[in-house]
Formats: structure tokens, C-alpha cells, sequence
């Protein structure tokens, strides 16, 4: 029988009196079982959906470090106010990770053919030296395929097909993207330049218009422009975009892009209505980039709507079958449309880095980090 395997892992703990404690701590994992693996972590994105967890509402500007340089702890206040939000998880100690990749190390008996191979995971819990998990939720990489490239095969990737996938299900021809030049933003305009779906980008700054021009993508707006509202009409209306996914969240965007699209619609209209064009618009929240208030005026007639989006319970809605075609489509081309960059690895103990966190927590464009728990 193989000996018990101790592992670090970090932890975040938001506790009754609004400390966040950023921790390493030691676990031990039995034998995996029958269908189970354990996997030597070697990548893990920060993914902003791992921010949440991992930081909370912390008051950046009280980061305090401590502990010892094998095992450093990271101490902030929750910011005022927020403590409500926090109820949920108070004293818990939680695991972070979305995703990531690494070798297996240990397999069960009836997945023995794992054993050794490079397999991209999802299951939470991956800023961990080693992860046991159910290998249906593990798949193996390609030939020649590094743990970096399979570290984030499955949030951004499933997110952006999802994306398309719902622009078929709702029957809309074109969609609006905010947040564009992110790593997700590139995924997606490679799946619709190759899908055939037309895509309107919508950017903050010419440098990261620039990135999607080199990527091949058309249709690029600049919300920083003074013109932009006119820009953005006038790409809704060449497209056709009845369909949005905000990844900022707060304040005026969502307006806009429905103002534009009412606007795009009206273009065409035969007839005044006191109702607004009956052109159905829809747009999706699935991030939090800005946590303002998300501000709507209702000045696009009554055909609108607003929601949140989350890639998990649509992949339910989509079904196994459904999800395993999507999965599948991610492993073919995961060094291609599906690749991902990273700024810097950095160790478990670097990811507890006061310097480092204020660069991560960022979520700037471009600039994403990765974790080795092997270091």
C-alpha cells in the first residue's frame, strides 16, 4: 500500500472580526481509489473567478506578511461594509484553484493507464503541491504538451465556446465582447473567426485593439474614444449583435452597448414605436472586473435583457453530451485557439508575495500569472 502523501496548499480564511489570512497549509491524501488519481500540481492559473475566493474584499493597501519563507502568511482587513457578503465563509479555512495541470503520480486501479501522463484538471483546490480527484474530471493532453499549456484548458476555453454555444441556442447572429484583448477575449475571437460568427470587441486603449488586429479580428471598438458610442452603433448595425457578455460588471458599459443596439435596430425601423424596436437584446454579466453598480437608464425600449452568466450551469443545461463535445474541441486545439500566456510563474510561497499580490489582484490585460506548486 502507498504511503499517505502530505501536500501544501494554500488557503484563504476571512475571519469574524475582518481579517483575510492568506495561508500555506499541510494536507495528507490516502491512496487514491479505484477511480480516483493524484497529481503532482505543476501549473495553475489566477484566473479573475479565482480572485474572489482568494482575496475577497480585502483592503489592499493593509496587506501585512508573516509566518516563515517555507510557510509565509498574508494578512489584510476586509474592506468596510463587506463583511456582510462574508457571512457564508467566515472562519472557514478554503481552498483556492479553479484549474490547472500537472503528472499523475498515483492512480487507481481502474485508471492505471493515467499513470505518468500530463493531465490538465478541474475540481478547485489546485494551488496545492498535489491534488486527488476523480480522474473523470482530468484530461489527458496532447503529445508534447507541457503542464503550462493544459493549466487553463477548461475556465476560459468552455467560457468562450459557451459563449457561442448560446449564441446558437438563442438564435442571435452576431456578439458584442467587453473586455476584449483578455486572454479569454482572444480564445473567443479565434473560435468565431473560425466559426464564422461575426464579433464586435469592445477595448479600452489602442494598444489592446492593437492585440486583436494582430489575432485577425474586424470588428474593434475603443471605449475610451470619444466617438465610441457611434463606433460601437455602427458595428451592431454591420454585424447584426443582438447578443452581449460583459466580463466589467459595473457602471455604464451595459447601457451602452444596449443603447447601440436599439440604436443599430432603429436604423431599419418602418414605423414609430412608443415601446422601443421589438428586437430582442440580451446582454450576460459574467464578471466583475468593476464592482460599482451596474447602471441602467431603460432608454432602449422594453425588448432587453440583463443577467448573469455562470459556465457551469449552462454546461448543465448543455448536457454530457454536450460538454464532452466542447471539452473535446479544447483538448484538439489547445496549443492553438485555445493557448494561453502568462506574464509569470511564480512559486506557492511567491503567490503570498505582498508585491506580488498587488500585481495579480490587478486582473490587468495581458498580465496573467501562473502558479507552480512544484517550485
Amino acid at each position: 500500500m502507498t504511503a499517505p502523501l502530505t501536500s501544501l496548499e494554500l488557503r484563504s480564511t476571512v475571519s469574524s472580526d475582518g481579517k483575510l489570512t492568506l495561508s500555506l497549509e499541510p494536507v495528507t491524501l490516502e491512496a487514491p481509489g479505484p477511480d480516483e488519481v493524484i497529481v503532482r500540481v505543476e501549473a495553475a492559473p489566477i484566473n479573475p473567478s479565482d480572485l474572489g475566493l482568494l482575496l475577497g474584499p480585502a483592503d489592499m493597501a493593509t496587506l501585512a506578511t508573516g509566518g516563515t519563507p517555507d510557510r509565509p502568511t498574508l494578512t489584510a482587513d476586509i474592506l468596510a461594509g463587506r463583511m456582510g457578503a462574508m457571512k457564508p465563509r467566515l472562519d472557514e479555512s478554503m481552498a483556492v484553484g479553479n484549474e490547472g495541470a500537472g503528472t499523475v503520480v498515483e492512480a487507481g486501479t481502474n485508471v492505471a493507464h493515467l499513470l505518468g501522463k500530463k493531465v490538465g484538471m478541474l475540481g478547485g483546490a489546485m494551488y496545492a503541491q498535489y491534488r486527488k480527484l476523480a480522474a473523470r474530471d482530468c484530461i489527458a493532453l496532447p503529445e508534447g504538451a507541457t503542464a503550462a499549456d493544459g493549466a487553463s484548458m477548461f475556465v476560459n476555453p468552455l467560457t468562450a465556446l459557451s459563449m457561442v454555444e448560446t449564441l446558437r441556442m438563442e438564435g442571435h447572429k452576431a456578439l458584442v465582447h467587453t473586455a476584449a484583448a483578455s486572454n479569454l477575449g482572444q480564445m473567443l475571437n479565434r473560435v468565431c473567426i473560425a466559426d464564422g460568427v461575426p464579433l464586435v470587441n469592445i477595448v479600452r486603449s489602442e494598444a489592446q485593439a492593437q492585440i486583436l488586429r494582430d489575432i485577425g479580428a474586424k470588428y474593434i471598438v475603443d471605449s475610451s474614444a470619444p466617438d465610441f458610442r457611434e463606433a460601437l452603433t455602427d458595428a451592431i448595425a454591420e454585424t447584426g449583435a443582438t447578443l452581449a457578455f460583459d466580463a466589467i460588471g459595473g457602471g455604464k458599459i451595459v447601457n451602452s452597448i444596449l443603447h447601440a443596439m436599439e440604436a443599430a435596430a432603429n436604423r431599419t425601423a418602418t414605423a414609430y414605436s412608443r415601446y422601443g424596436s421589438s428586437t430582442w437584446k440580451q446582454v450576460y454579466i459574467y464578471g466583475m472586473l468593476d464592482t460599482a453598480p451596474t447602471e441602467l437608464d431603460r432608454g432602449y425600449g422594453l425588448a432587453w435583457g440583463v443577467s448573469g452568466f455562470l459556465v457551469t450551469p449552462f454546461l448543465m443545461k448543455l448536457g454530457l453530451e454536450g460538454t464532452l463535445r466542447l471539452r473535446a474541441r479544447v483538448a484538439a486545439e489547445l496549443t492553438t485557439t485555445f493557448a494561453s500566456t502568462y506574464t509569470q510563474t511564480i512559486s506557492l510561497a511567491e503567490a503570498l508575495d505582498p508585491d506580488v499580490v498587488q500585481a495579480y489582484a490587478k486582473k490587468a490585460t495581458g498580465e496573467k500569472y501562473l502558479i507552480d506548486p512544484s517550485r
